[in-house]
């Protein structure tokens, strides 16, 4: 159903005024305490309940509740699980972000890897964030653009560009204080869409039916649902969209909202997987967007509401990512070369907002598929596991840092140029290889660590300081 006529005009309609909206209630900041920490105009620190909101609505991506309702339809309640499993890694981020704070004094991950494990192990690091930064923005602008004509067309690049100009326009004006505001208004519109759509499709089954289309064996969802396990383990630590906010409030408020956030999320993702049940009793033919084809097959209503739903999740989680891309440009990247830009880093930021929304889009202007980046990235990170878990268990040294990145990073690349050995499979299903990599690499990861931590000094950690400071 493209978006033509009276139709496409409310539905180009709600897309203006849902950036109008946003805009209003962005507050201009120009301090850096607002602009990279979230701070209000007397400087003080988010409150509790939008610091939760914030978390919980900004990783509810566009591309997740799509996944979520994808697996639903392939796997039932249990590929619904298995997705809603890697909401998990919110609570996990939160317990040992305050395990770090508390105990290691860490005030942020890039300083806290310069301070322990040298300034390579941060560059490293910072490379991989930039890596999943870039892919959030094309990812999200696309499935935005799906509700508006197919891949490619005219309604679907032009949807796509507007969304990231509006979610541009009011991120320009307060950073990280403006994705904090913003994501209030967001976490609501998502949810009372959510539970309008549920309410449209949820009734005409029973519990009975809703399971009924789940088996609990690994070619059926499970080898899924054991590599999100796995991979919550690392996945929460290359997102600085989460993890920014670990450093913003006092460390128990911090702890309590990322628990909340983390509790809601799998809730919800479990919830919209149910959409993707709901099509496959239906026998709705979905392709790779089931929501889109679920919503079209139901009427423009239906469709309307469906596009409030991806359009208030994509935009909480492009202005974050703006945002965390403000702060690694204007203070991470130049405090790694040992200088602090003071309030020039606002501007910096700003130009890095403004590069990403045009560089970050043309992925999406080429028609990439969106469907893969949370398993194949969450492989190439499984080394950071060790790094943030385990930090204190043995002697942080640089060799271990490199030996449990890159042992993770170069899997993760052999699985996607299908150089991992059909041996390491787990299982026959569609993940098994998947399985086996994630389970084997962390099992790499961790013993390369651990070893390098327990090496003589000498041994493991290069000549130089080991505990250098930006």
């Amino acid at each position: 159903m493209e978006a033509t006529g009276l139709i496409g005009i409310f539905f180009w309609g709600f897309l203006l005024v849902y950036g109008v909206l946003m805009y209003a209630l962005s507050p201009r900041t120009v301090t850096i305490g607002g602009f990279f920490h979230g701070e209000d105009a007397q400087g003080r620190s988010a409150a509790p309940w939008l610091l939760t909101s914030s978390i919980f609505i900004s990783w509810i991506f566009a591309k997740s509740v799509t996944n979520a309702a994808n697996l639903g339809a392939s796997y039932g309640l249990v590929g619904g699980l298995a997705y809603a499993t890697y909401w998990l890694s919110i609570p996990l981020a939160g317990f040992v972000i305050y395990r770090l704070r508390r105990r290691f004094a860490a005030t942020g991950l890039v300083s806290f890897l310069t301070s322990h494990y040298g300034r390579a192990a941060a560059l490293a690091f910072t490379a991989a964030i930039l890596i999943r930064l870039f892919n959030e923005v094309w990812s999200n602008t696309a499935v935005v653009g799906g509700y508006y004509g197919a891949s490619g067309s005219a309604g679907f690049i032009g949807a796509a560009l507007l969304f990231t100009a509006v979610t541009l326009a009011y991120s320009l004006r307060g950073g990280l204080r403006s994705s904090i505001i913003t994501d209030a208004a967001q976490a609501a519109i998502f949810l009372i869409a959510l539970l309008w759509v549920l309410g449209l499709v949820l009734p005409q089954h029973s519990v009975a039916e809703l399971a009924s289309t789940s088996h609990w064996r690994l070619d059926a969802g499970v080898d899924l649902l054991l590599v999100a396990g796995l991979q919550v383990f690392s996945y929460p630590f290359h997102d600085p969209v989460l993890t920014d906010r670990g450093f913003i409030s006092d460390e128990r408020s911090m702890r309590r909202s990322f628990v909340l956030a983390g509790v809601l999320g799998f809730l919800a993702i479990l919830a919209f997987s149910l959409i993707g049940v709901h099509a496959s009793l239906a026998g709705i033919a979905a392709g790779d967007n089931v929501p889109a084809a679920l919503a079209k097959s139901m009427g423009v209503v239906a469709l309307l509401v469906m596009t409030v739903v991806m359009v208030s999740a994509a935009g909480s989680t492009l202005d974050s990512t703006f945002s965390s891309l403000a702060k690694l440009a204007g203070r991470e990247l130049p405090r790694l070369a040992g200088r602090d830009l003071g309030q020039k880093a606002i501007g910096v930021g700003i130009a890095a907002m403004v590069s990403f929304a045009v560089l970050g889009n043309l992925p999406m202007l080429a028609g990439t598929d969106i469907l893969k980046a949370t398993t194949i990235s969450g492989t190439m990170v499984i080394g950071l596991a060790p790094v943030f878990v385990l930090h204190g268990l043995v002697r942080p040294t640089r060799l271990g840092f490199h030996l449990s990145f890159w042992t993770g990073l170069l899997l993760g690349v052999a699985l996607t140029l299908d150089w991992i050995p059909a041996g390491w499979a787990i299982g026959s299903g569609k993940y098994a290889l998947l399985l086996g990599t994630n389970l084997y690499g962390l099992l790499l990861c961790t013993a390369a660590y651990l070893l390098a931590g327990l090496l003589p000094a000498s041994a493991a950690q290069p000549s130089g300081a080991a505990h250098e400071s930006v």
